[in-house]
């Protein structure tokens, strides 16, 4: 069977690994799972035992977590897509270094934010907590303008998984209401609104919503946890 990927609702990273399979253009399998239930999952939590998303299920049962991995997997299963770059090259390095600000610098400045949406309206602590979110993101998005200053994507002259992942978190500060990124960072939004019309993150967009979605890629359908139990007792 065709690989699955779990993804989380509302607004998970796991956005940028539907735009990668997108691209790619092989068949593959949605799984969505509701990152604010109450009630957890056995059957995904012997796929990803944090019961965190996304996860990869693959062809041969094994699970794969981890954005970065996931979307190196996704890329290196055809390099002629040039969404990733051969093992061992200078723009695997590139992309590799790329990937890891956007998961451990960027991705984690939303943290404080993240904490304070869960909080009850009135703690003390959210101003606190967002604010300090504000603080750290507001470099990531000056990094990230400033980086593509005279470039189109992230790294090399083709769209890769980096610009797949960084789609699905740059939307955050304005998710969170910390920013305006059209008057904030006038030219990174640009470039963000260059993927935002892409046909693939249209589609992501209207998988996450619900909504009707036309896949320009392989998409199968989703399977249910049902189905994905079923799969793992084979």
């Amino acid at each position: 069977m065709e690989p699955v990927l779990f993804y989380g609702v509302p607004h998970g990273c796991s956005f940028g690994s539907i735009v990668a399979l997108e691209w790619l253009g092989q068949p593959y399998r949605l799984a969505r799972i509701d990152m604010l239930a109450k009630s957890k999952s056995d059957v995904y939590r012997r796929v990803n035992t944090m019961h965190q998303t996304p996860t990869l299920l693959l062809e041969n049962g094994a699970s794969l977590s981890e954005s970065l991995a996931i979307l190196q997997n996704i890329a290196g299963r055809d390099l002629y897509k040039k969404l990733g770059f051969a093992q061992g090259t200078e723009a695997y390095d590139k992309l590799n270094q790329m990937l890891a600000y956007l998961h451990t610098s960027f991705h984690s400045a939303f943290a404080p934010a993240w904490a304070a949406y869960k909080l009850q309206e009135g703690d003390p602590a959210i101003k606190m907590l967002r604010d300090l979110a504000k603080e750290k993101a507001a470099g990531g998005y000056a990094y990230l303008q400033s980086h593509l200053q005279g470039k189109d994507w992230l790294v090399g002259d083709n769209r890769t998984i980096a610009d797949a992942y960084l789609i699905g978190v740059a939307r955050w500060g304005e998710d969170l209401g910390l920013f305006n990124i059209k008057a904030d960072y006038p030219d990174l939004y640009r470039y963000l609104q260059t993927l935002e019309a892409d046909k693939a993150v249209i589609f992501a967009h209207a998988i996450e919503d619900e909504n009707p979605a036309v896949t320009s890629g392989k998409f199968l359908g989703h399977v249910t946890l049902d189905e994905v139990g079923t799969r793992l007792a084979a």
